[in-house]
């Protein structure tokens, strides 16, 4: 597949800068097989689902993960941790300016960092400038700021909106956010509410969670010419002999495996196809599904991989071609005016037969 094939257009103001004034009134565009659409609320969810299916969530945690530091000279450093990796070390991803190991940088709140190694373009370990180290996620949740995406904040500067309000930092997380470690939300589920969690469980559906952390590869699209060619970028995963259990259960009853979002998506294919820990699987047309019947998502972004992995979802559906498929459900949603992105709408893929 050429990326460039992963286009499609899209009018600017269809991408949601905010989210919907109630998690659950965002829309949702049902698609079952390749062609059938049906245009709902997200509040319908649960009447879509069927008694024995099993949904999964991911309990990932956002960290307020977004950066705004300065070099003593008083030079801007903009940037976004990506994970700790021992010995009080973390990664960071950096821009602005001349760096150099040893620099020390602030943020306007008082907190300090001092960069050990420059490990790849604009990636640096780093350690923070405290007594005994300190932990990073407390020192985070006192200097960082939510990671919005950065066409949520180029739109919302346009318009001359602040971001990382108290709005930001509790809608771009889950009810049920519990293991601190994602820089992006696994925002598929973002729409659920507290009243939705609990039709779906009365309507007989088991609920059951997975962590996946989403990495700084969210925000990235493909430059590479071809997909095949594009390098994932890992992220962590840990599925629990508990979930483990209850998608055994769901397949001895008859039940289907309804995957909240791509992170979802991907961590289960990923353990099916024994990988642990850790995962750079990318998902695109061609691909063998082995766990997930039934796919939850957002509409998302051109050239991005998951797009891909959403075409390769519509063939599991029944679509001869997915990419043509997603592209012209994609065109239904922009003339219907749906909201796109994190902040936007959903959509809910299932099978013909269903």
């Amino acid at each position: 597949m050429r990326t460039e094939d992963l286009d499609f257009t899209l009018p600017e103001e269809l991408i949601a800068r905010h989210p919907a004034a109630r998690r659950a009134e965002s829309r949702l565009l049902v698609v079952r097989g390749a062609a059938r659409i049906e245009h709902r609320q997200f509040g319908e969810l649960p009447e879509l689902l069927v008694p024995g299916d099993l949904l999964v969530l991911n309990d990932t945690r956002v960290v307020p993960a977004r950066l705004a530091l300065a070099k003593s000279t008083g030079g801007a450093v903009e940037g976004l941790w990506l994970e700790e990796i021992g010995g009080g070390l973390a990664r960071l991803m950096l821009s602005g300016g001349r760096l150099r190991a040893g620099l020390a940088l602030s943020a306007a709140s008082g907190g300090r960092l001092i960069l050990e190694e420059k490990v790849a373009p604009g990636e640096w370990t780093a350690r923070l400038d405290q007594p005994a180290g300190g932990s990073w996620l407390a020192w985070l949740a006192r200097h960082g700021a939510t990671p919005l995406p950065p066409y949520i904040r180029r739109l919302r500067a346009a318009a001359g909106e602040a971001d990382d309000s108290a709005e930001d930092r509790a809608r771009y997380q889950t009810l049920w956010a519990a293991a601190a470690g994602s820089v992006a939300a696994p925002t598929a589920s973002l729409h659920f509410d507290d009243a939705v969690l609990a039709r779906v469980a009365q309507r007989g559906v088991a609920i059951a969670c997975l962590t996946l952390h989403v990495g700084r590869g969210t925000f990235l699209p493909v430059t590479a010419p071809v997909l095949a060619e594009h390098r994932m970028h890992p992220e962590s995963f840990t599925v629990s002999p508990g979930l483990e259990r209850a998608l055994a259960d769901c397949r001895a009853r008859g039940g289907r495996v309804v995957a909240a979002g791509t992170t979802v998506c991907r961590a289960l294919e990923a353990q099916a196809r024994g990988e642990r820990g850790s995962t750079r699987l990318l998902i695109a047309p061609g691909h063998e599904w082995r766990t997930v019947d039934a796919l939850l998502t957002n509409f998302h972004t051109p050239r991005s991989t998951l797009l891909a992995l959403v075409a390769a979802f519509a063939e599991r559906t029944g679509a001869a071609d997915g990419l043509a498929a997603v592209k012209a459900v994609y065109a239904e949603a922009v003339a219907r005016r749906y909201r796109f992105y994190s902040f936007g709408d959903a959509s809910f893929w299932l099978p013909s037969s269903t």
